[in-house]
Parts: C-alpha cells; structure tokens; sequence
C-alpha cells in the first residue's frame, strides 16, 4: 500500500492558494535554504499516512471550499512524494476539488501527469540566477527548477510566484529588476507575485533540531520596506 510522510495539516488555510484550504504540508526537503522557517520538515519523517486516509481528511472539509476554496500540497517539497500525489490527485478531481501545488519545484522530473491534474502552481523562486540559487539553497539543483519551470509551461497552468525577501541579500531593485526580467521571460500565465518578508520565527527551531542557523545573526525584514518592493515589481512586470 502506497503511503506518504507528511508534516501536518492546516484545515482552514487563507493564504496558500485562492478561498478557504486544506493545506497539506509533507515531509522531506532535498534543499537547505538559508531562510528556511521549517527545518524540521527536511527529513523523510515517520507520520505515514495512505491515500485513503489523506483523501478522507480533506473531504471532511470540503463544504468549506465554496467555488473557489480547495486543497494546497505544500511541505517540505511534495514533488519528492509525486507518485503518492499523482494518486491522490486523481481521487481528489473525482470530487471536483481544486488543487494547488505549493512548490520550489525540485522534485525527480516527470511531471506531466501530476501537473495535468493540478489548477494552480504556488512557485517559490529562490533565485534568478544558478550562482545565487546555489548560494541561497546550498545545493546544486538549478537545472531541475528550470526544467520544472518549462513542464509547467508546457502544462499551461496558472501560476502564482513567491519571492522570499531577505535583507542585504535581494532588497534592492537591482534583484527586483532581474526578478521581473526572469518571470517575463520564463513563466507563462503568472497572475499572483508576492514578496515575502524574512523573518526570525523559526530560529528556535534551530535550535531545539541542532541544526546550524546560517542566517543566526540576520535581523528579520522591514514588512514596509518589502512592500514598497512589491510594489515596484508589481508596477516593473506590468510596464515589462
């Protein structure tokens, strides 16, 4: 039987993708990213759960929805976990539920059935370049988000964009500039993009998993400062 390791479950989720969600977060994580407020999500984990199950939890939930309301696969990486989430997805459309996929877009490459069942992509851009992906994620898989990014592409699908916004390292509109340039030339079909501000919450996390914090000394983000960036991304991608 054909289980998955996930992290946790949010039941009535308001930011991860458009109305009221389940938001699934599964276990295990192949990057390391400096920012990373989640740290105990990177290993594989033992809370094992079957498509039945899974299924079952999120129908519980589903006169929530409404018309615009559904299920968000987060984590961790859930492109680790594809072939447990192409399953799912297929019971999940026999319910008519929409789906989201919240994702750095780092998985095994395949991803043409698993994305024809999907409604929205929740990209998370790390970096627009493979030095500064390298830097940020502490590994080497540049190339497979950018062939992810094609596949999704070639899919068609919506795609919203998240973009961690990390002081001293691309608060400036030099990197905003580069972003802007890399989504129009890139990715199809982006109607969301948000900045997000970095922040201290999970350095206790850090801790309690000794793991080393690379950014230990890094003060968060000013929220009103990452707006203003926003908001020149926003106003940059709409004259592009």
């Amino acid at each position: 039987m054909i289980t998955a390791t996930i992290n946790k479950i949010e039941t009535m989720g308001l930011v991860d993708g458009p109305g009221i969600r389940t938001v699934i977060f599964f276990q295990e994580c192949n990057l390391r990213c400096k920012f990373c407020h989640n740290p105990e999500t990177w290993n594989k984990g033992n809370n094992k759960i079957t498509i039945q199950e899974l299924k079952s939890k999120i129908l519980r939930y589903k006169p929530y929805y409404q018309k615009n309301g559904g299920v968000t696969f987060s984590g961790g990486e859930p492109l680790l976990q594809q072939a447990f989430l192409t399953k799912l997805c297929k019971e999940l459309k026999k319910e008519n539920i929409h789906i989201a996929l919240d994702t750095a877009g780092i998985g095994k490459g395949n991803y043409e059935e698993l994305l024809s069942l999907v409604d929205l992509i929740i990209l998370d851009i790390k970096h627009t370049t493979k030095q500064g992906f390298q830097n940020i994620t502490q590994t080497d898989q540049y190339d497979e988000f950018i062939n992810f990014i094609k596949q999704v592409n070639k899919a068609n699908k919506e795609v919203w964009i998240r973009q961690v916004i990390i002081p001293g390292e691309n608060d400036n509109k030099n990197y905003i500039n580069d972003l802007v340039n890399f989504l129009k030339n890139n990715i199809k079909n982006i109607t969301k993009i948000e900045l997000l501000p970095f922040h201290t919450l999970g350095f206790q996390k850090y801790k309690e998993y000794h793991i080393k914090n690379p950014y230990n000394n890094k003060k968060a983000m000013d929220k009103e400062k990452c707006k203003e960036l926003e908001d020149y991304c926003l106003k940059k991608y709409k004259e592009f």
